[in-house]
């Protein structure tokens, strides 16, 4: 009776995710604000305070305050642990809830190769959460060895600090966090391969999603088998990479105060590091507030499709992108029924992924509004940092510090709507997805 009380708890995403990560920040505000988590050894005002946990907990990466300098090693450590458990704790209620509404559509036996049962129980739920953290710390262990060999090879660390960092930036990294030791992120390094590209793909493999990357162990080599959902995340997450670095490379090319001072293989890797970050992850190697209004543009759309269901990345997600891409090329060739591959999707998921997008468009519409009514910054900036914010990806034109206390509560909000929205807001509908016994009469209407 308790296991079927908690599990029907468990279906209710709305509650569950929303109260998880608001005791988290909490807990994370007052940790922040002890004396001793600052280098100064003064409490932390309140709103710096929630700012950061808030940040951290749905591993956005924003900042209002320089993290090595004004955070002490408590504070950095207090920092990794809200990125820690905000990292898990997405990635194991979003595999679990897709579980859940997979079951709903009869593809559990897919997800989990268990076809014989049809019911979630709590052994299956202890099963997920169990891989997903064996995964986690897997992947964080063997970015953070290679971190900490380069940076103790490469750049001279004394073993203690080499360790320190690269467990850091590999928890950071994993989780599409985005928060750095170093106040210009990870410029210094733009030309350094060995960093660049593995926090890269641990950002890239953290965005996939547990589901997905699952099954990609399970049937690599086998892509004509692959369920909907992998399909979508891998072939979208390879175009969008593609796209977002061939964007940079021509936008920045000439710019000295970017690419342009880099030699060629420079720009290679720099580029593709700038179209891997809007995935959701803050960390940069290049000077944001020096580009291009056209890659702030890029950026703004990135950002705001994020990375895969189920994993650590934010946005509306590309596999909401992927499902409404596919409406329209079934609506532009005038089918009536969407058909991906060989699978069919069900109207259910269309109407979900039509709500999550216009409901973040509305998000970021109303909040880009409002931070332009009460700060003097330009269209371009602000509706970058709404976006950034709603889309957990951190990255900032440098304007964020300068934001009032108001627009730093508004960017909190953002942050912790654009964290729990979209998974809330899909699993919810997903859940309470129900069957009627009648049909109302049709009318046409006009549209367009």
């Amino acid at each position: 009776m308790r296991g079927s009380t908690a599990l029907e708890r468990f279906r209710s995403p709305t509650q569950v995710i929303a109260t998880a990560f608001g005791l988290a920040v909490l807990a994370g505000t007052l940790l922040l604000m002890l004396p001793a988590a600052t280098t100064t050894g003064e409490s932390a005002g309140w709103v710096v305070a929630v700012f950061t946990a808030t940040s951290a907990v749905t591993v956005t990466g924003m900042a209002t305050v320089d993290t090595d300098g004004h955070w002490s090693v408590l504070g950095e450590i207090v920092i990794a642990g809200l990125i820690q458990i905000g990292g898990l704790g997405i990635m194991t209620l979003a595999t679990m809830f897709t579980v859940l509404v997979s079951g709903r559509l009869g593809l559990r036996a897919r997800m989990l190769a268990q076809a014989e049962s049809k019911a979630l129980g709590t052994a299956d739920m202890r099963r997920v959460a169990r891989k997903v953290l064996f995964f986690s710390l897997g992947c964080e262990a063997v970015i953070a060895v290679i971190l900490t060999l380069r940076f103790l090879l490469g750049y001279g660390e004394p073993p203690g600090k080499a360790i320190y960092l690269g467990v850091f930036h590999a928890i950071s990294s994993f989780n599409d966090a985005g928060f750095a030791l170093w106040s210009d992120s990870l410029v210094r390094f733009v030309g350094d391969p060995w960093i660049c590209l593995t926090i890269a793909i641990a950002v890239i493999v953290g965005g996939l999603g547990y589901p997905v990357v699952f099954e990609l162990f399970r049937a690599w080599r086998h892509p004509g088998k692959w369920t909907v959902l992998t399909k979508i995340t891998v072939w979208m997450t390879i175009i969008l990479l593609t796209v977002g670095t061939l964007a940079f490379l021509v936008a920045e090319w000439a710019n000295p105060r970017t690419l342009g001072a880099l030699d060629d293989p420079g720009k290679l890797l720099a580029a593709f590091f700038a179209g891997v970050m809007p995935r959701s992850a803050g960390f940069n190697t290049l000077d944001i507030s020096q580009m291009h209004p056209s890659s702030w543009l890029v950026t703004d759309v990135l950002m705001f499709i994020g990375g895969g269901s189920a994993g650590t990345a934010g946005g509306i997600k590309v596999t909401t992108f992927g499902l409404l891409a596919f409406v329209i090329w079934a609506e532009l060739r005038g089918e009536p029924r969407v058909n991906i591959g060989h699978r069919r999707l069900p109207e259910s998921a269309q109407r979900q992924a039509i709500a999550i997008s216009l409901m973040a468009m509305a998000f970021v519409a109303v909040s880009t509004y409002i931070l332009l009514v009460i700060t003097p910054h330009s269209l371009d900036r602000v509706l970058f940092e709404v976006i950034a914010a709603f889309g957990t990806a951190g990255l900032s034109t440098g304007i964020t510090a300068d934001l009032p206390p108001a627009g730093h509560l508004l960017l909190v909000l953002l942050m912790f709507v654009g964290r729990i929205g979209p998974l809330t807001l899909g699993s919810a509908l997903a859940l309470k997805e129900r069957s009627t016994r009648y049909e109302l009469p049709e009318e046409r209407v006009i549209v367009g």
